[in-house]
């Protein structure tokens, strides 16, 4: 099966009221880099990352998701991309054109099927980067990002459909059915996931760090600085990456964690995993236990963004 003509994830970018308690954590105790700022946003980067940044920030008067980017491998792509979702009817936020945020690039956005507004980009130019230190707690890359929707089917549909996703795996919850659906668009078992919620939201940012020594001492660092944990440490099945889940200073999700997987594209055949099994949930049982708590986090205040283009 060919692969989509969306390369990888790049960069997420939220909005709250408390701009500097939200920066100063990512700064300062999550482990980004603070790169650039321009009219009241920031843009932050992982030190092993090509990518201009992986995140970015801003001030808004209620919490939204803005963005979730992507790449593509050339100009021609973007142009093809969005032409075939324009013909489809996807409402598009604007053409492809040249960007002028970070690393410039050649891109255009869209509306997905719940509201959130996708941008697809190439050319951006990349930024200089290193290979993280033995014991090194911060983040190499933007790992993947998690959604929260109403209609999970339908959204993981619409990504299979119109973005060229591959489904991975599939959670369930015993008899209650199917509640996560993984999805790659390369090699790593995930770069984008879709969970039942009640609502549009975002589910959860994760983040890869250089090994388990570094995801350990990156999770006792958070720890020790009081940081909210939700969830973990601990190690999935689906993925079989590590996990700890803390809380941002907005109420976002956000996750340490390494080893997650690549799969073949054209022969990883999808399993279900029963996460009422101990083991489906967490391999290592060192995680708190997954309860309405965490749940509770993980759902988040519905998401203020939907259908609403950001202003930049």
């Amino acid at each position: 099966m060919t692969k989509p003509l969306i390369t990888h994830l790049r960069h997420v970018a939220i909005a709250a009221p408390d701009l500097d308690r939200q920066l100063a954590f990512y700064r300062d105790q999550w482990g980004l880099t603070h790169t650039d700022s321009d009219t009241g946003v920031h843009f932050l980067a992982a030190e092993g990352s090509p990518e201009q940044y992986v995140l970015r920030l801003r001030k808004a008067d209620a919490k939204r998701l803005d963005l979730v980017a992507f790449g593509a491998a050339r100009a021609e792509d973007v142009d093809a991309l969005a032409a075939d979702l324009a013909g489809r009817g996807v409402q598009l936020v604007h053409e492809p054109r040249k960007l002028d945020t970070p690393g410039g690039g050649y891109g255009f956005r869209f509306f997905d099927g719940d509201g959130r507004v996708v941008e697809v980009s190439s050319d951006v130019t990349t930024r200089g980067f290193r290979s993280i230190d033995q014991r090194e707690s911060i983040p190499v890359r933007l790992s993947h990002f998690v959604v929260n929707s109403d209609n999970p089917e339908r959204t993981v549909a619409w990504y299979v459909e119109y973005l060229g996703f591959k489904l991975s795996d599939t959670l369930c919850l015993g008899a209650r059915g199917d509640f996560m659906w993984f999805l790659r668009c390369n090699d790593w078992h995930h770069s984008f996931a879709v969970s039942r919620g009640p609502h549009v939201a975002v589910n959860h940012i994760s983040f890869e760090m250089r090994g388990v020594d570094e995801y350990l001492r990156g999770t006792g660092r958070l720890l020790r600085d009081g940081i909210q944990k939700v969830w973990g440490p601990g190690r999935h099945k689906a993925g079989d990456n590590t996990f700890s889940y803390f809380m941002d200073k907005a109420g976002n999700c956000v996750e340490y964690t390494t080893e997650l997987e690549t799969v073949d594209w054209d022969h990883h055949h999808p399993s279900v995993y029963d996460v009422t099994t101990p083991d489906h949930i967490d391999q290592w049982g060192t995680a708190n236990l997954m309860n309405e708590f965490v749940a509770k986090q993980m759902h988040n205040d519905p998401d203020r963004g939907v259908f609403v283009a950001p202003p930049l």
